[in-house]
């Protein structure tokens, strides 16, 4: 497991195919595909219905967790899991244990002395045992797929992959081939499910922290829905204030700070340093999230940066939550599509307050990705 590297990691000819492929096929089976839509929705129907049988306060990361993994397991694997499928809810808390020890100090340490702390004991050696067991995982989906699949019809990624992989058998630069499969599988499963799941729970925690800023986006969605329909994409238009506030939790809640390393292809001169052909970099993608000169209010959770004079939605160039440039995130569209709809259907159905005597923070446990630190919530039926 420690000599795989995550293609989302990677350069060169073999990022340029693999990100031509995923995007090809992200259209084909996701945003372009009438059928997306009416997936999330439905899927937002068993996590209501989940949310409804909770009795008293209550930890939700569980809940988000395997309803966000769902919709990306849909266009992986072809298929959701059931909200008790045991197996499947100890991939997720081995995935979420792993992401949160990929920003321990000695995961760090691992990275500059690799041959060094191979021999020593850590969270380190967690993280690599849970990875090795959501490979497994995968590699079972992968051979269950082979064992029924129809190349004239492919059913979802895993099967146009497979497809793909008999087309390009003369050309193995490529990397269409079943380690490939399977990473770029890990890829796609943990940033639809990790990063979504932390924006959704920063955005309840905003809510309850901001009680008169939850009533105003369900007066928005009790004027434009009403209660006799689902919220769908076509109502964004007319949402301005639910869709500010969207935008400025995931502004505010910064899941991914420092993004993914790039690396120089060419001698750089930016802002008088030289930066040469490849300088492995990080962006800072706080500096410009909170950047004084850019947000009137950058330490404050404040919908009104995403709206003008008239109430109406403005963009902001400084909003870069998914990075930016060549190697922005692959799955922002997925990732705007699935916010807009998961958050208006659980406010149109319940409001949403904090454990009796708890008290809320705001200050986030910073690892891999930024998450909130875990609260309790309960759910009051409108």
């Amino acid at each position: 497991m420690k000599d795989i590297v995550s293609i989302s990691l990677s350069n060169g000819y073999l990022w340029k195919t693999q990100r031509k492929f995923f995007i090809t096929h992200l259209r084909y089976f996701g945003e372009a595909k009438k059928g997306l839509e009416q997936s999330i929705q439905q899927e937002c129907a068993f996590l209501c219905e989940a949310f409804k049988e909770e009795r008293g306060p209550f930890d939700p990361q569980f809940y988000l967790n395997t309803a966000v993994s769902n919709i990306i397991s849909a266009l992986i694997f072809g298929h959701r899991f059931d909200y008790h499928d045991e197996r499947f809810l100890n991939i997720l808390r081995l995935d979420t244990e792993a992401i949160a020890l990929a920003g321990s100090f000695q995961a760090h340490l691992y990275n500059v002395f690799p041959r060094l702390f191979d021999y020593i004991p850590g969270p380190h050696q967690k993280m690599f045992t849970n990875y090795g067991k959501i490979i497994e995982f995968l590699k079972d989906e992968v051979k269950r797929h082979k064992e029924n699949w129809d190349p004239s019809d492919p059913r979802d990624y895993i099967d146009a992959f497979l497809v793909e992989m008999e087309k390009k058998k003369s050309d193995p630069e490529a990397g269409f081939n079943l380690d490939t499969l399977v990473l770029t599988s890990l890829d796609m499963f943990e940033a639809g499910t990790e990063t979504l799941t932390s924006t959704l729970r920063w955005a309840l925690l905003f809510l309850m922290k901001y009680p008169e800023i939850q009533k105003k986006v369900q007066a928005e969605i009790d004027r434009v829905i009403g209660q006799s329909r689902q919220p769908s994409l076509a109502d964004r238009p007319n949402m301005p204030y639910t869709d500010a506030v969207i935008h400025e939790t995931q502004r505010m809640s910064n899941i991914l700070p420092l993004g993914f390393p790039k690396r120089a292809c060419k001698d750089t001169t930016l802002g008088g340093y030289v930066i040469p052909k490849g300088t492995s970099m990080i962006t800072n993608l706080s500096s410009v999230l909170y950047d004084k000169s850019e947000w009137e209010t950058p330490d404050t959770f404040n919908p009104g940066h995403f709206l003008d004079e008239q109430g109406q939605f403005r963009k902001r160039d400084a909003f870069l939550p998914f990075s930016a440039g060549k190697r922005v995130c692959l799955g922002e569209q997925l990732a705007r599509m699935e916010l807009f709809l998961f958050l208006p259907f659980l406010l149109q159905r319940f409001t949403f307050s904090s454990g009796p005597g708890e008290e809320l923070s705001l200050k986030g446990q910073v690892g891999f990705t930024n998450t909130p630190r875990p609260y309790r919530m309960c759910v009051m039926p409108r």
